[in-house]
């Protein structure tokens, strides 16, 4: 039987679960692709390091050794930050190899240029794991909604905020605990600022964006807030509302404009995104034909992730076509909307003239919250917030009813 000969870039927890899931599935694989998929090499950091892997494989921290093994026909990169990996991906290219990466940060910066080095060189490019990890969201938007112009995309695509205000919520846990707790499970880095200041989801949110529109809006135009500042009593306000607290990225089209923002926001029980709970990722996309669709499962994780880069592998064979560039649209870019609702946590100076839908309170502690819910643009709540020190804002982008002035016993 030939054989599809693969090298790892990087064998982290993602080198190490894709060499892992080989290994187990691999008479599946044969049975696909009518070919053993083997793994002749992996770039290290440090060759001396004892590893359990199978002893004809060529371990190296040159890149260049392993880009001239013989009849090597496709690079997998699992390496964090755009370079080296940007650097590895090219040289794999230009010597006429197809190309799988999970690089999110890499693709956002560089996505663009690669995929034309590929269509230059007349390799592939896939990148499915690079955005909610074992949900086929890459290969959805790129061949089962073709027929369809993509109006809209709402998601949870960082796991760990998801797992953080879940667990503070289930808990009634300060934030700085629940970060320890996900540290300590491996859900979160020593540093974790991509994760919980909105990095990580706005690298897959400029992704996902580059991928429909065949462009990203200019970053200095996208609103981004992580979680870092969210309290216990912020998602008791929310739960006030039978709503929660989520971390969600947004990109939609509407009038010709392009809109897209990556923070928290109440969603409604009546939402798709509102039972996400713990780790777990979550896509919501409307396309002008099909309505809303909704993908929900594991976003991370050494095992989704390889399962995500494997079926990549699998597409090469099974679709013989080059990487293609999505045409621009053309859009106007805008970082506001011209009123949205807003959930307004704590003292709001009666001064500020608002078009105030309800206002209550809710016991906590031995004091009280002040919750007000607005009608009003972006700009003017986020002049109001800098004026007024104990208050915090959040949007409200779905139908709320009225609650009329409800007070919680």
């Amino acid at each position: 039987m030939s054989e599809i000969k693969v090298a790892l870039l990087g064998f982290g927890t993602v080198g190490k679960g894709v060499y892992q899931v080989v290994q187990t599935h691999q008479k599946r694989l044969e049975a696909i692709l009518h070919k053993k998929v083997r793994i002749v090499g992996i770039l290290v950091q440090d060759e001396t390091k004892q590893r359990d892997i199978q002893a004809d494989i060529l371990l190296s921290s040159n890149i260049e050794d392993i880009l001239q093994i013989s009849d090597l026909d496709i690079v997998m990169e699992a390496i964090v930050g755009v370079e080296p990996g940007y650097t590895y991906i090219r040289k794999a290219m230009e010597r006429g190899l197809h190309v799988i990466t999970a690089n999110k940060e890499l693709l956002a910066h560089k996505g663009y240029e690669l995929k034309r080095k590929a269509q230059q060189h007349g390799v592939r490019l896939e990148y499915e794991a690079a955005v909610a990890g074992g949900i086929p969201i890459i290969r959805t938007l790129k061949h089962v909604l073709r027929v369809n112009e993509t109006i809209k995309v709402e998601a949870i695509l960082n796991g760990t905020s998801n797992f953080i205000l879940s667990t503070m919520r289930e808990n009634q846990a300060a934030f700085v605990d629940v970060l320890a707790v996900a540290q300590q499970k491996g859900y979160a880095e020593a540093d974790p600022s991509n994760d919980i200041d909105g990095w990580d989801a706005f690298y897959k949110l400029m992704i996902i964006s580059e991928l429909l529109f065949g462009h990203q809006p200019a970053w200095d135009k996208v609103e981004v807030q992580g979680i870092r500042n969210i309290q216990y009593e912020h998602l008791l306000a929310a739960k006030s509302l039978d709503a929660r607290m989520k971390h969600v990225a947004t990109i939609e089209i509407s009038g010709g404009k392009i809109h897209a923002s990556v923070e928290p926001i109440l969603i409604p029980k009546s939402h798709a995104l509102y039972a996400v709970e713990g780790v777990n990722n979550a896509i919501n996309v409307t396309g002008d034909v099909v309505g809303e669709l909704s993908f929900q499962g594991p976003g991370a994780g050494a095992l989704p992730t390889a399962s995500a880069m494997l079926e990549d592998l699998i597409s090469i064979y099974e679709l013989k076509e080059v990487s293609s560039i999505p045409t621009a649209q053309t859009f106007v870019e805008t970082n506001q909307l011209q009123e949205e609702e807003w959930l307004l946590v704590g003292s709001l100076d009666p001064v500020h003239q608002l078009h105030r839908l309800d206002q209550w309170e809710i016991p906590y502690g031995l004091s009280t919250i002040t919750c007000t819910r607005v009608l009003a643009n972006n700009e003017l709540i986020k002049s109001i917030v800098k004026q007024c020190d104990q208050l915090e804002a959040f949007k409200m982008k779905h139908n709320f009813v009225s609650i009329n002035q409800k007070v919680l016993a």
